[in-house]
Order: structure tokens, then sequence, then C-alpha cells
């Protein structure tokens, strides 16, 4: 991978936060230190980090993606009320892993667990 100084500002900006930002918010964060820079330019280089393994992309129920900077292996939790993502840390999440494989008489190479619900703050409401 080629070095891009936006790349690896966006990456910086990406590992600032446990947020779980959209790309909107990372684009509209980066435009203070790179004003020409486009939405797709965001959008791109979020695709190469994925691919890379240097971030993690968060599939939501609603139709924004949602990225996190930090790849160690963690579970996230989704309020379906007001979309805010956080890291839950699960232990023996190996057994899960294990039962899969046994289950589907395959090798598990990679998974990711989110679980959706309402927050805390929003169940307070």
């Amino acid at each position: 991978m080629r070095y891009s100084k936006q790349r690896e500002a966006l990456l910086s900006l990406l590992r600032s936060t446990r947020s779980h930002p959209s790309a909107q918010w990372l684009y509209e964060n980066l435009r203070k230190e790179f004003p020409n820079i486009s939405l797709g330019t965001v959008y791109r280089n979020l695709a190469l980090l994925e691919e890379k393994g240097y971030i993690v992309r968060i599939h939501t129920t609603s139709n924004t993606e949602h990225y996190d900077g930090f790849v160690d292996k963690h579970q996230h939790f989704v309020c379906r009320m007001c979309g805010k993502i956080t890291d839950v840390d699960i232990d023996n999440t190996d057994v899960i892993q294990s039962q899969a494989a046994e289950k589907s008489g395959g090798k598990i190479e990679d998974y990711s667990l989110i679980f959706y619900g309402i927050c805390s703050e929003c169940c307070q409401k």
C-alpha cells in the first residue's frame, strides 16, 4: 500500500476515538486539515484500510456504516433507538467459535459478533 498523508490522517483520527464514527463524521473532521478532501476519497481509503485489516467496519440496522480503528477482537452493542455503538468485551468467545466450527464442519477464520438492543440511556427515557 502506497503512503498517503490523507490515509495516515484518517487512520490516526479513527484510532483517536472510541465512538465508532461514520464516514461522514470522519470526512467532516478531516476537512479541517485537508479542505479539498472528498467524501469519495474517505470511502476509498476506508475500504482499503478495512481490506488490509487496519480497521473494522460495523454494520448497523440503519443504512450508515461505522468504523472502528481498534482491531483487537471485541464485540459491539448497537442501540436500535439512538444508534450509539459501544464496545463489549465478552469472555470465552472461543467457545462460540469452536461450536460454530463444529456445527459448520469447517474452519472458522474470523467472526464478528454484534448485539442489537436498547442502550441504558434510551431505556431511561
